[in-house]
């Protein structure tokens, strides 16, 4: 039986709670900060970077989605790096006791550490913004899929490992058949997290360095005083997260149902 209550709980009350925002941020504007631009005001002197979201007229004179591309391929290089040393890391650190004991302190240790810590150390080890700005994305979101995996890998039932063993299979193939399959809803779990904190870091690092991108428009409208521009890349950056977020729901949920058939 269809869910009648689908466009009212998954369209109209968000569309409530998004022009109840707008009238607070107009009443704010118009009220309390008059420095704070209000919504008309911000569509109207952000309109050029809208309706031509690709255009580039200079280095930080460019259409809103020509930034959030470039934001994208710094995003995707660290967070693929993070991916392919985080995953081997959980399984270390899953399978190994020794390992989790040798290693875990010091996971501890580095997670809590901020991007605004990570990125002067990757500028002292690169010379180069781009380069420090993938390394501080990587090392920063690394950890959940780190974490996820070792979890996934520990949950694994004692008896698939004994059925593993009294078939004799080799590691590569106990690797793939038993432990993967296993463990990939709490890796994807991990890679979801992952993601998020990626497309965080890069605005961080982008103001700081001043690379093109999201982040380093909006640290260069700040400079300017342009304040409508600012808010214009808040928005851009939580939409572009919530997109990014909505694509990793979907994929985790069509591998699920994948490996339930």
């Amino acid at each position: 039986m269809p869910d009648k209550r689908f466009p009212f709980d998954y369209i109209v009350l968000p569309l409530i709670a998004m022009i109840g925002c707008v009238v607070i941020w107009s009443l704010i504007s118009s009220h309390i900060a008059p420095d704070l631009p209000s919504p008309s005001k911000t569509w109207e002197q952000s309109k050029a970077y809208v309706m031509a979201p690709f255009a580039k007229r200079g280095e930080l004179d460019q259409g809103i989605l020509r930034f959030t591309w470039y934001s994208l391929i710094l995003v995707a290089k660290g967070y693929t790096l993070a991916i392919i040393l985080g995953t081997p890391l959980g399984f270390l650190l899953g399978m190994s006791k020794m390992a989790s004991r040798a290693i875990d302190p010091l996971i501890q240790i580095l997670r809590p550490v901020s991007p605004l810590a990570w990125l002067p150390l990757g500028l002292l080890l690169f010379q180069r913004s781009e380069p420090a700005a993938v390394f501080t994305i990587a090392i920063c979101s690394m950890w959940p899929t780190v974490l996820n995996t070792a979890v996934g890998v520990r949950a694994i039932p004692q008896d698939y490992l004994n059925v593993s063993k009294v078939l004799r299979l080799s590691k590569w193939t106990m690797l793939w058949k038993v432990l993967l399959p296993a463990t990939l809803p709490y890796m994807f779990t991990g890679f979801r997290l992952s993601l998020g904190i990626a497309w965080l870091v890069i605005v961080a690092a982008e103001m700081l360095t001043g690379i093109p991108g999201v982040g380093g428009f909006l640290w260069q409208e700040y400079n300017s005083n342009i304040h409508a521009h600012i808010i214009l890349c808040i928005l851009t950056i939580g939409v572009v997260g919530f997109v990014l977020d909505r694509l990793m729901n979907v994929v985790e949920q069509r591998l699920k149902v994948s490996m339930s058939s």
